[in-house]
């Protein structure tokens, strides 16, 4: 029998290769990387940059208490009626004109009132805020939802990959020459970790279109709010992956029959989920995302977003970290048992435990 490493990356290079040259993954591949640029160009587009200030005609000898520099651009006229005319003609937005009043001036429109203008002219008191955010609630949403949801297509995308081949090996009977030459281990191994290169492989393609699309719409300042959080998603999103698919190989072995994964891949679906809920329905709850970013299944993805939102201290990642790697490692070793326990039980769905007693 052959050498444990010498097989080990015998599997792992076939899982890759086997992916990497179908026309699917490519495609996959290339239309998942546009849809990331795209979104970052059309977000920047719409909702990016200074808007330009709006025309507003100012009769001569007005001059407002308030600087409304950078907030209109002001078009200077010398009478009521040619303020009225350029209004009219929609040339300008607004007019300030002369008013016999407190206030000395008031406002003129065409067809509804000049909200903003009005916002610009009104005094508001100063407001310090003790403890600012460092980005909008927005953009702290949107952050949130895309390391969940990018997580959750990784996960499922090769995690249901390697559960399939698992089960199509039972079920064609494939697995017995396999392990006829190869150890289960060995076989496991390579699955798994060829399986996590693709999906790193694909998940650094995102970093990388990302920096490069905010660097392009000139967004530095949120590449900079950004960087540090995507490279510690990156880092246990590499760990996270790991355990996933560990239970994915597991959990496939335990039936001989394609029809029969649904319910033993169901739960694995569901604690894919986890984490995008979690910040979707929790991303504002300090103290649930605190316990979700230790949580081994949310880590991967609560942790960077607790970081990119500020409220995790520096050393609170490395202990995430520490206690994703231990309950990865833990769940290898388990699943490894399951794993060479169920591989040979064909026509039949294993339990757990039965699978557990088998390896021994």
């Amino acid at each position: 029998m052959m050498l444990l490493p010498t097989t080990f990356y015998l599997v792992a290079k076939r899982e890759i290769l086997s992916q990497v040259k179908t026309k699917s993954f490519l495609i996959t591949t290339a239309i998942l990387l546009v849809v990331v640029f795209g979104s970052i160009i059309f977000g920047s587009i719409f909702s990016g940059g200074e808007s330009k200030p709006d025309s507003v005609a100012v009769v001569e000898g007005i001059t407002p208490e308030i600087d409304l520099s950078g907030v209109i651009t002001p078009v200077a006229v010398s009478s009521i009626d040619e303020a009225n005319a350029l209004v009219r003609t929609g040339d300008v937005s607004a007019a300030i004109i002369p008013e016999d009043s407190v206030l000395g001036y008031s406002l003129v429109a065409l067809d509804k009132e000049p909200q903003g203008l009005i916002t610009a002219l009104s005094v508001s008191p100063t407001v310090e805020l003790l403890e600012p955010p460092e980005s909008s609630p927005l953009l702290r949403y949107i952050v949130s939802i895309a390391f969940g949801a990018i997580f959750m297509m990784m996960a499922m995308a090769f995690g249901s990959t390697i559960a399939q081949n698992t089960i199509v090996e039972k079920q064609t009977r494939t697995v017995e020459l396999l392990l006829s030459a190869i150890p289960a281990r060995a076989l496991l191994a390579g699955k798994n970790v060829g399986n996590s290169i693709l999906a790193f492989g694909q998940m650094a393609a995102i970093a990388a279109v990302t920096i490069i699309g905010l660097v392009v719409t000139g967004q530095e300042e949120l590449l900079g709010l950004i960087g540090a959080p995507l490279l510690w998603f990156l880092l246990f999103f590499v760990v996270g992956f790991l355990l996933i698919a560990s239970i994915f190989a597991a959990s496939a072995s335990l039936v001989s029959r394609i029809e029969d994964s649904g319910t033993v891949l169901m739960p694995v679906m569901m604690l894919i989920m986890l984490p995008y809920f979690v910040v979707i329905l929790f991303g504002d709850n300090q103290l649930i995302m605190s316990i979700a970013s230790y949580f081994p299944f949310s880590a991967p993805v609560a942790m960077p977003v607790r970081l990119f939102t500020g409220t995790a201290l520096w050393w609170e990642p490395l202990l995430s970290l520490v206690i994703l790697l231990v309950s990865t490692l833990c769940v290898v070793l388990v699943g490894e048992r399951i794993y060479t326990g169920s591989l040979l039980q064909v026509g039949r769905r294993l339990k757990i435990r039965e699978a557990l007693s088998l390896s021994r």
